[in-house]
């Protein structure tokens, strides 16, 4: 069976790397692009892609499943447009596979629903790299025994929404098996806003965004004469493509909407 494959976000720097991933990748084929600009009316119309690379670009999701009809639509695009392209995925019966961060609470409950109700897989994952997965697992396990916790995640400065979803993911991981707690002296002051970072029940998260970066994290866990580290690092976009396309060729099986890699890892 060949899975055919949507991607909205193509001209991004992990869309990029996906087209090329997806197109090469035996028992895949990409049959659309989704962007919300008129960029063209194919992939090859873009200096950035091969002149052989003939998908279509749409700029109508309707449209788009309607004439191409995908079995999955990856979505790498931004916190603001991801919520309603999940949706409209699930509502049309095409399976979403997300790696854009910035769903509510709220959202994510209704997508769950959605799914849910419609026995069809939906896979979010703040990040695809295994050995990020692995990093959030790993502090799970490390914060029943060393609850004093901090998160340094860092990303490159075109980043949108701080903290990462990593960072948010890791943090929600530690929580499940770390009851909540003050970190620090009870009367400390910030002299400076924001200087202690975020706060998730008692952890502090702290965001770096500098040009150079891609996406890093260490997680620090402060024991009495120790510190533990636990760190990852993805030096480029192919680290996350491995991931991806376990995505594309898992979400096929499942009947619900499972956020973070960790539960089906």
């Amino acid at each position: 069976m060949t899975i055919k494959v949507a991607i909205a976000g193509a001209r991004g720097k992990m869309g990029i790397e996906a087209v090329h991933t997806v197109i090469k990748r035996e028992g895949m084929e990409l049959v659309a692009i989704l962007d919300y600009k008129q960029v063209g009316q194919t992939l090859a119309d873009l200096d950035i892609f091969p002149e052989n690379y003939k998908v279509p670009i749409y700029t109508d999701f309707c449209a788009l499943v309607e004439e191409t009809k995908p079995d999955v639509l990856v979505d790498l695009t931004n916190p603001h447009a991801v919520y309603e392209h999940t949706k409209q995925a699930l509502v049309h019966n095409v399976r979403p596979v997300i790696g854009t961060t910035g769903f509510t609470d709220e959202q994510l409950v209704e997508l769950k629903e959605l799914a849910a109700s419609k026995k069809m897989g939906c896979i979010i994952a703040p990040n695809f790299a295994i050995g990020a997965i692995l990093m959030m697992k790993f502090a799970r396990e490390a914060a029943k025994y060393l609850p004093n916790v901090e998160i340094i995640e860092m990303h490159h400065d075109n980043k949108l929404d701080a903290p990462s979803g990593t960072g948010l993911k890791t943090a929600q991981m530690i929580a499940e098996v770390r009851d909540p707690k003050g970190q620090g002296h009870p009367n400390e002051k910030e002299m400076m806003q924001g200087a202690r970072g975020a706060e998730f029940e008692g952890m502090h998260i702290h965001s770096v965004r500098l040009p150079g970066l891609v996406a890093h994290q260490q997680v620090l866990f402060g024991g009495e004469g120790q510190l533990l580290t636990i760190r990852h690092d993805s030096f480029n976009r192919e680290s996350f493509m491995s991931g991806v396309t376990f995505c594309i060729e898992r979400v096929l099986d499942m009947e619900d909407l499972v956020y973070g890699l960790e539960n089906i890892i």
